[in-house]
């Protein structure tokens, strides 16, 4: 008798293990997801030395504290962008390439699931993103970077993490938007499909072959429903969740908000969408209740959304204590000296008119990609560096991304219609001195711009005004070069900008300028390997003193309105001077 039931006992055992761990009757799964870290990996600001109030420390401690009750199963997922915006990723990228980087050893010690690549995460190029997915201990998705030798995803597509018998399925997809902003040979070898028709070949494949219980759309992609006629932008996470069924939630990303929506797809079932801003603001938080339903043959589902605000959990000692070497190592490289400044240099000045802060930037550039004319924006809305010692960490308030440097081939007339366009979404047309010049937005809670400052393109090289009491494409007049010489617009000249401008970020180009997406890619003459922000550091170790002042090459008229709106509006801004 003893021998039948060990028998028994054993097939059962052999039939479970055929077929899978027998699935749970009843599940409870808590599914987190960070999103846009951009290298808050500790609740400390290197650049500025202070503390901060977010970071991956906290999200360590509070998911770790969920892992310890044992009625709920947890999932922790990343939705990209994390290799970039902080010097203790730049540290990994750039300069100590040769051991495992900051962020897999961080996530890896999380106990992360899966995530998913962001567009920053391909900025740092192929060195970088090609090294960090091998050395990730969980799979780094996103189905619609495809091969182009093969037609293959480049990374991985989805994955399916099982808890108690249960399945469930992450599809990763990224904003296929990254060639209007990154060189090509960043991302050489692949191509974006967009999201629409990659997700709906994905989901075929995902319900086909693996039958999942329960699926996760982790998109490196804003909302994005204003444009949900389009079928290849930016941010079409809205649209996916509505157009694409069998997915039960999606967290998204990308555009930096934070959100909790519900949506029906096409087949009338409620889809949640869920973004927890940037920087670890926010932690997403989904209760998933599952209860095995026999007639439909599949689980019940209730999900339970929330944003974890992350500056009310303490930061984890344990976390703080094992990567404290690590961060120190960071610290002192951050810490170094690469020159001095007789002058500090601020980008306030730099919303409202020529400034000294932007002057550096365009000589820097000048002079690396020996250019006749150069196109430089405010990267930071408040940064100062002040006078005296200038640390590595200073550089990163000087130039906040990883651009490249482009030398371009533009004619006169493309030059003229690129300052048309700049000025246009910087300053509006006056009609009088009381009349507001930037685009700025007054509530209880302040004031703020309502335009992009980073797209705030002015030139060097040239002499010209910006007459704001004129309509837009009536605005520019050019004097002449800076040198002296007569400006010609049927003449081509050799301009320095960054990349992310140069490959029509911002519209500059295309809109302004009027070059096709092909031009841009004919026009390009030079590109540097590494990052401006290198090559900035290294133009200023070379100089040692750097004397910075503004040469007024281009002037705001009529000049009284333009003092007394500046005036006005930087106290709106910034408080009185």
């Amino acid at each position: 008798m003893q021998l039948k039931s060990i028998f028994y006992a054993t097939i059962i055992m052999l039939m479970i293990s055929a077929c899978g761990q027998k699935k749970a009757e009843q599940l409870q799964l808590k599914i987190y997801g960070t999103s846009d870290v951009h290298g808050a990996l500790f609740p400390y600001d290197l650049v500025n030395e202070r503390e901060t109030s977010t970071s991956l420390a906290q999200v360590y401690e509070y998911v770790n504290e969920q892992r310890k009750n044992a009625d709920a199963e947890v999932i922790l997922l990343d939705n990209g962008d994390i290799l970039q915006g902080d010097p203790l990723v730049y540290y990994s990228n750039f300069e100590k390439t040769e051991t495992k980087h900051i962020c897999a050893d961080v996530m890896n010690y999380m106990g992360y699931d899966a995530a998913t690549v962001g567009n920053h995460d391909i900025e740092p190029g192929h060195a970088v993103y090609d090294k960090v997915v091998k050395e990730f201990a969980f799979p780094w998705l996103a189905a619609n970077a495809v091969k182009n030798a093969d037609g293959k995803p480049y990374f991985q597509p989805y994955t399916i993490i099982e808890k108690q018998g249960v399945k469930i399925a992450v599809l990763g997809l990224i904003t296929p938007a990254i060639p209007k902003w990154l060189p090509e040979k960043i991302w050489s070898g692949m191509h974006f499909e967009p999201m629409l028709e990659s997700a709906q070949k994905w989901m075929k494949i995902i319900q086909e072959k693996e039958q999942p219980d329960f699926v996760v759309g982790l998109f490196h992609s804003g909302a994005g429903e204003e444009h949900e006629n389009e079928m290849s932008h930016e941010n079409a996470s809205i649209l996916v969740a509505k157009q694409v069924p069998g997915i039960d939630m999606v967290i998204c990303g990308h555009d930096h908000h934070e959100q909790i929506a519900w949506f029906e797809n096409i087949d009338k079932e409620k889809v949640l969408v869920i973004n927890p801003k940037s920087k670890a603001k926010f932690l997403a938080e989904v209760v998933v209740d599952l209860n095995w339903n026999n007639e439909k043959n599949s689980y019940d589902k209730t999900l339970k959304p929330n944003l974890v605000k992350i500056a009310d959990v303490q930061k984890s000692k344990e976390y703080a204590d094992h990567f404290t070497p690590l961060f120190k190592e960071v610290e002192a490289y951050v810490s170094r000296e690469v020159g001095s400044f007789k002058t500090s240099i601020s980008t306030k000045d730099a919303m409202f008119g020529d400034s000294p802060f932007i002057d550096l930037i365009q000589n820097i550039q000048m002079d690396l990609a020996d250019a006749d004319i150069s196109f430089a924006a405010p990267l930071s809305f408040n940064a100062t560096i002040d006078s005296g010692e200038l640390q590595v960490r200073d550089l990163f308030k000087l130039y906040r991304f990883e651009n490249l440097l482009y030398t371009m081939n533009l004619t006169g007339k493309e030059i003229k219609d690129f300052l048309e366009f700049s000025y246009n979404n910087w300053f509006q047309q006056m009609k009088s001195a009381k009349d507001p010049m930037l685009y700025i937005s007054t509530t209880d809670k302040g004031s703020r711009l309502t335009t992009m400052f980073f797209n705030y393109d002015s030139a060097e090289g040239i002499d010209y005004t910006v007459d704001v009491s004129k309509s837009y494409g009536n605005r520019i007049k050019i004097s002449g070069m800076s040198s002296g010489e007569k400006f010609d617009e049927n003449k081509t000249y050799r301009v320095a900008l960054n990349s992310y401008r140069g490959n029509g970020g911002g519209n500059h180009l295309t809109e302004g300028s009027g070059l096709t997406k092909e031009e841009l890619t004919s026009r390009l003459i030079n590109s540097t390997t590494k990052d401006l922000r290198y090559y900035l550091m290294k133009w200023i170790e070379e100089k040692g003193t750097v004397d910075i002042e503004c040469d007024n090459n281009w002037k705001v008229l009529p000049a009284k309105w333009h003092a007394t709106a500046s005036k006005k509006e930087y106290e709106l801004l910034y408080g009185e001077k």
